[in-house]
């Protein structure tokens, strides 16, 4: 069943949650010059502090408060609950409380609380705010998109050999990942001014939509890493595509986020021709693996 929302319920929906997400900065700002509880989730690069669940179980206990036939999709909440979330059409917020644990734990400074407000399925409200650098990125669904209260764009760069491209080199600790990664990195360092990386997903999207970079890449992450970015680009002028180059799966997010259509376009085909050729040099060595195998 479809839901009803005005844009009074959007505007109040937003200026709730914008109380709440600097609130929440002002605990990870507090915070990521302390010594930190560290504990792993399931993988080992896969990080959680206690900052991560205070912050998380505070937004959802407010909001729920303030909202009571609202859901909830964050990313401590899911590990607990060990199963894959589900998106319908009610009000659901999908909320990160930290993301970048690991530069969190380091005291890197690029971390970030990253909220979302989706409405039959579409995302309506993004936040991601870094408050340690204080990046404070906002947008409503049709209002724009915005740095600290003035609104942003995304570049007008459309040749891939111009740009600057954001990816995460490691993700290929994980096997699934590692061969497409590595291969995928290779071309776009020889076809693009160059790649950057910093270690999460939700402020490295935010950098395409303010036109620091524009492009941005990455796959095996969930829907919290992705939603508020998402809307943030988009509102922009920015896009975000599947790596095929077809509509985005939030709940299975594998992204190429990029300034323009012509961008996304090229990083697309890119990928097709980085791809093909890989598989085929894997082809070119399975007889020879197997021949030894026996």
């Amino acid at each position: 069943m479809t839901t009803m929302t005005s844009d009074n319920d959007l505007t109040n929906f937003y200026e709730t949650v914008e109380i709440l997400a600097r609130d929440a900065g002002k605990v990870i700002a507090e915070a990521i010059n302390k010594e930190k509880k560290v504990s792993v989730k399931g993988i080992d690069w896969d990080l959680v502090t206690e900052y991560d669940r205070r912050v998380e179980e505070t937004v959802i206990t407010s909001l729920s408060a303030k909202f009571p036939s609202h859901k909830f999709i964050g990313e401590e909440d899911v590990a607990k609950e060990g199963k894959p979330p589900e998106l319908t059409n009610d009000p659901t917020w999908i909320i990160d409380p930290i993301d970048g644990t690991t530069n969190f734990v380091h005291k890197f400074p690029h971390v970030c609380i990253s909220i979302a407000l989706v409405i039959n399925k579409r995302v309506e409200i993004g936040i991601v705010y870094n408050p340690v650098i204080e990046q404070f990125f906002s947008a409503v669904r049709g209002r724009g998109a915005f740095l600290n209260g003035t609104r942003i764009r995304t570049s007008g760069v459309q040749d891939l050999s111009h740009a600057l491209v954001g990816m995460e080199p490691w993700l290929a600790k994980d096997e699934k990942h590692t061969i497409s990664v590595y291969s995928r990195a290779h071309f776009l360092i020889q076809r693009t001014h160059g790649i950057r990386s910093l270690g999460l997903a939700a402020l490295s999207l935010c950098y395409v939509a303010m036109g620091a970079i524009e492009a941005y890449h990455i796959e095996g992450i969930d829907p919290w890493d992705v939603a508020a970015g998402q809307l943030i680009i988009e509102e922009a002028g920015g896009t975000v595509v599947d790596t095929t180059g077809g509509v985005l799966d939030l709940m299975n997010p594998k992204v190429i986020a990029a300034c323009n259509r012509e961008i996304a376009e090229q990083i697309v085909n890119l990928f097709k021709e980085t791809d093909s050729i890989t598989q085929k040099k894997i082809s070119d060595f399975l007889p020879l693996i197997n021949s030894n195998a026996q």
